[in-house]
Order: C-alpha cells, then sequence, then structure tokens
C-alpha cells in the first residue's frame, strides 16, 4: 500500500440520471497522472472545442459513479451542470498541492484543531 490516498469519494450535489431514470450520486475520482491531462489535447473534439477538454479529462479520472458503466464521455455529458461544476472544482482540489494547515484553538471551549487555509482568492 502506498503512502497517500489516491483514490477520493464524491457525492454528487444532484446526481447523473440514467436512461432508465435511475439516479447516482456517489462516486470515486482517482488522481489525474500526466498522461491524463497531456492525451485529451490530441483528441479532435477538444481540438474543435477547447470547452470539451473537461469532458474527457474527467472521463478519464472518475472511476465509479454508482453503477454507470462504462464512464465515458457520454456519460459525463450526461451530468447536470452543477454537478460538472461539482466535479471540476473536486478535481482541482485533491490534483493540487494540499492547502497550507494552522492550529487554532476554540475561543468557547479551548479546543485545539487545524484549520485548512484556503489559497488566496478562494473562500
Amino acid at each position: 500500500m502506498n503512502g497517500f490516498p489516491t483514490e477520493f469519494g464524491f457525492v454528487l450535489p444532484r446526481g447523473y440520471l440514467d436512461a432508465a431514470g435511475d439516479l447516482h450520486r456517489e462516486g470515486t475520482m482517482r488522481l489525474a497522472t500526466a498522461a491524463d491531462e497531456i492525451l485529451p489535447q490530441k483528441d479532435p473534439r477538444v481540438q474543435g472545442n477547447p470547452a470539451y477538454l473537461v469532458v474527457i479529462l474527467l472521463s478519464r479520472v472518475v472511476t465509479r459513479l454508482g453503477t454507470v458503466e462504462p464512464i465515458n464521455p457520454k456519460a459525463i455529458e450526461g451530468l447536470f451542470a452543477t454537478d460538472l461544476a461539482f466535479l471540476q472544482n473536486f478535481y482541482n482540489r485533491i490534483n493540487s498541492e494540499q492547502a497550507p494547515k494552522t492550529k487554532v484553538t476554540c475561543p468557547q471551549c479551548q479546543n485545539i484543531f487545524e484549520l485548512e487555509l484556503a489559497p488566496p482568492g478562494e473562500s
């Protein structure tokens, strides 16, 4: 077993509605590799429409979405806009360097805990 997690669970805000009318909200995303970020650039759909990059990229790193099989660009295209934005944010969070943490003391109960600091410009 490696020293750090490479897959992360998520729950979509709305959920993916499949052709049978079943809603899928729970899923797993793995850390991206260099190939995940580079190879989609060669895809003709991305070359014709750079905004399509996120669809290809997410279809490579989302490893599970309920019982949807397979996770491919068509499945990602079927997400509600809210869920697509959620997955983009989730991707960025798990694939960026960890946010710095600081120890803080609760003024009421005096418990000490770690607080993750948001990068500049984020809240």
